[in-house]
């Protein structure tokens, strides 16, 4: 049978696929042992490529609602017809602000989601964002902000050659790695371990990371700050800071050890329930390995002091002298980034620009908190949301408290929905405009390549054609930017050929760029590919760093290697003093926060939530092979507390908090800690009206429906998912 080759589009590993065709139809996938990245990795979620592409509840065309209430099939034209007659007035009635955006995850993982979605803003001229960001990386986004001046300028692991890993809050075994693009996760690991390297897993749960570390710290959930500031105090008071070269390129050095002092081991081992002699050895290790790096993400970003324990991460890779080094923490650099500017001050990173209109919540990196949005769409007055365009995004599930979320979204004056179900959340959506199976999309990782753990680029065209009565994904954003912004009716290309030109009339000017002094219409002529978002993607490649170009990628259809990641701060710095500022404003103003901390009584028991490898938040329940065995929405409980708490096994539990209250089914486990229990995010497919049957079958529970939407990271707005005290009984 044929084959073709697709990028995996499933998480943030981004493997190379080989899959099997009859006809086009997706008969079956394998890893591409030639991808010059991935090299033949596969994990289930890949593998499930095809059944999740042919899912028979996938929509095949768009849905728009009739005057009777019901979501009936529509053709193209109509579809956007209702958004062109409906949208624009309510902007001139009420404001761009009365017009939300809402962005879901899966945006990063399409062309068209990060190709269209920041035109569409650009044309809005709204400040009501929301995205998947305040629900889970944030906090990484504004320290990475502060301390360096860019909220994109994310170091991550160097896998490959470090000697001395710490993991905090992350399970990359499960997730395949998060905001650290690593194909075969778990293979890099165990070559750590195997070259004599030293792997360190900070985590309430004994999760499969965990289990493969040399060090499995068991820490309280939403501590995290607070080891880590213990580990930088050790640091100071033991001599062991070093920063090697890194030191002309760094200031507040002094600034933060005196920010740290009351963060003693012995002050802290009570609130994390981590004695001070684990701690003192923790901090001597990660000192003394030749290289070593320091890598947290979910479960140290969606807690109470997000944003200082991202800030913290930093701060040890930086006194250790591993930022910016091999073996350390590295920048990478991606292929379609601008050329490096001169090394110099930037414009800085500022939070709080504009605030929430009802809670008074700042911005950050131009988002709101998604917990915010149901008030900001139920509280009457100037500037409430009125309309909503939700790409790729199911808050009703990921967002604290759904059900007030699910009525809000009922009072909507008009919604749009590009999505490929009918869902819990585009169910109240006016028009749903369903993008194709991925096998009918091309593929390219604007996103994830500027966090991958080796720099290298690839492309994959569009496997099979698109079937009749299908849009093509982008084609979608762009009539969807058009008939939102008055300018229905003019062709798609027009949305492309605007960006470029713009772009192309910056980019001349510019002494660093590529194109600098070059005529802007001769330059966009010599562009190629065979779609605007091809032609749009050879520009960026031209600009980039590498100055390659869309033909060059054709030609090498497994990729091509552009080598390790390799020191480069200077060229990354955007603060304003053009150095790395250790010890930001914000953060030393939240610092007192986290003090109190150290004396507030501990909860007697607290919820986090946990990973599936075959699942990615709330995608993917609707695929038989992968809504199957370990993948189970079940209450996990340590045999301690199922003993004080009178659960047992395959029993229910009801679980308690501020904002509601769920039924559990019991799993008994001491994959994690006493004190602690776990529910996996992303569940609870059981509201009317969606059109998921597989999903619904087996809808688990919301997790986040426990919340209210009041715990929040103060300086990113990121909910607290994890780390937040429940109460547990059986259910009656």
């Amino acid at each position: 049978m044929p084959t073709a080759l697709r990028i995996c589009p499933l998480c943030e590993a981004t493997c190379g696929l080989t899959l099997t065709l009859d006809g086009t139809r997706v008969t079956g996938a394998r890893g591409d042992r030639d991808d010059v990245f991935s090299q033949g990795f596969i994990c289930p979620k890949g593998a499930s490529f095809g059944e999740l592409d042919a899912d028979p509840d996938r929509l095949r065309a768009p849905l728009v609602r009739r005057a009777d209430g019901t979501l009936a099939e529509a053709g193209w034209e109509e579809a956007f017809d209702l958004i062109a007659r409906r949208l624009p007035p309510l902007v001139e009635r009420h404001g761009a602000d009365a017009v939300g955006v809402v962005l879901g995850n899966p945006n990063v993982h399409t062309m068209a989601g990060a190709l269209y979605p920041p035109v569409l803003l650009g044309a809005l001229r709204t400040r009501s964002l929301f995205t998947a960001s305040t629900l889970d990386q944030m906090p990484k986004h504004v320290s990475s902000g502060l301390m360096f001046g860019d909220p994109f300028a994310i170091p991550v692991p160097d896998l490959d050659r470090t000697a001395h890993l710490l993991v905090i809050g992350a399970n990359p075994l499960e997730s395949n790695g998060s905001l650290c693009t690593a194909p075969d996760f778990p293979g890099k690991l165990k070559a750590l371990r195997k070259r004599g390297g030293t792997l360190t897993v900070v985590d309430p749960r004994r999760t499969r990371t965990a289990r493969l570390a040399d060090r499995h710290v068991a820490v309280r959930p939403g501590t995290d700050a607070l080891l880590l500031a213990a580990l930088v105090h050790v640091l100071y008071e033991e001599g062991l800071t070093d920063l090697g070269a890194l030191a002309a390129h760094v200031q507040g050095v002094e600034e933060v050890e005196a920010a740290v002092r009351d963060f003693t081991p012995e002050t802290v081992a009570g609130a994390c329930d981590v004695d001070a002699g684990t701690i003192r050895a923790l901090a001597r290790e990660l000192a003394a390995a030749p290289a070593a790096a320091v890598y947290g993400r979910v479960g140290g970003s969606t807690v109470a002091y997000g944003t200082l324990t991202n800030w913290l991460v930093d701060v040890l890779n930086v006194l250790t002298g591993n930022l910016d080094r091999p073996g350390g923490a590295l920048f990478p650099l991606s292929a379609t980034v601008p050329a490096p500017r001169p090394a110099g001050p930037g414009k800085g990173f500022a939070l709080g620009r504009w605030t929430s209109r009802v809670s008074g919540h700042p911005e950050a990196k131009g988002e709101l908190p998604m917990a915010a949005l149901a008030e900001e769409i139920e509280t009457p007055g100037e500037g409430r949301i009125r309309a909503l365009v939700a790409i790729a995004a199911n808050p009703v599930l990921s967002a604290p408290d759904g059900d007030r979320l699910d009525r809000a979204l009922g009072a909507l004056d008009f919604m749009v929905s590009v999505d490929p179900y009918l869902n819990e959340t585009s169910r109240h959506a006016d028009v749903i405009l369903p993008p194709p199976p991925p096998a009918q999309s091309a593929h390219f990782d604007f996103a994830f390549n500027g966090f991958a753990v080796r720099n290298q680029v690839r492309y994959t065209p569009a496997p099979v054609p698109l079937e009749p009565g299908r849009m093509d994904e982008c084609e979608i954003h762009a009539r969807l930017i058009l008939a939102a912004t008055g300018m229905h009716g003019a062709a798609p290309h027009t949305v492309d050929d605007m960006v470029i030109a713009r772009t192309l009339a910056r980019v001349v000017t510019e002494p660093h760029s590529p194109a600098h002094g070059q005529d802007p219409q001769e330059y966009a002529v010599r562009l190629t590919g065979r779609t605007g978002a091809e032609r749009r993607l050879d520009l960026m490649l031209r600009l980039g760093p590498y100055g390659l170009t869309l033909d060059r990628l054709r030609a090498h259809p497994h990729g091509i290697d552009l080598g390790p990641l390799e020191p480069r701060v200077p060229q990354v710095l955007k603060t304003r003093s053009g150095r790395v500022e250790l010890l930001p404003e914000p953060v030393a103003a939240d610092l007192p926060r986290l003090r109190e901390a150290l004396s507030a009584p501990g909860d007697s028991l607290v919820l986090v939530g946990r990973r599936h490898l075959r699942s990615n938040n709330s995608w993917m329940h609707n695929v038989p092979t992968l809504n199957s065995g370990t993948n189970t929405c079940t209450l996990q409980v340590h045999p301690e507390d199922a003993d004080r708490l009178g659960l047992t096994d395959g029993g229910t539990a009801r679980v308690k908090a501020e904002g509601g209250e769920l039924r559990v089914p019991v799993e008994v486990t001491d994959a994690v800690r006493p004190g602690v229990v776990s529910i996996p995010h992303g569940w609870g497919h059981d509201r009317p009206g969606t059109r998921m049957a597989v999903a619904a079958g087996r809808p688990g529970v919301n997790v986040n429906q426990l919340l209210d939407g009041s715990r929040l990271d103060p300086l990113s707005g990121t909910a607290v998912l994890n780390g937040f005290p429940v109460r547990v009984a059986p259910a009656s």
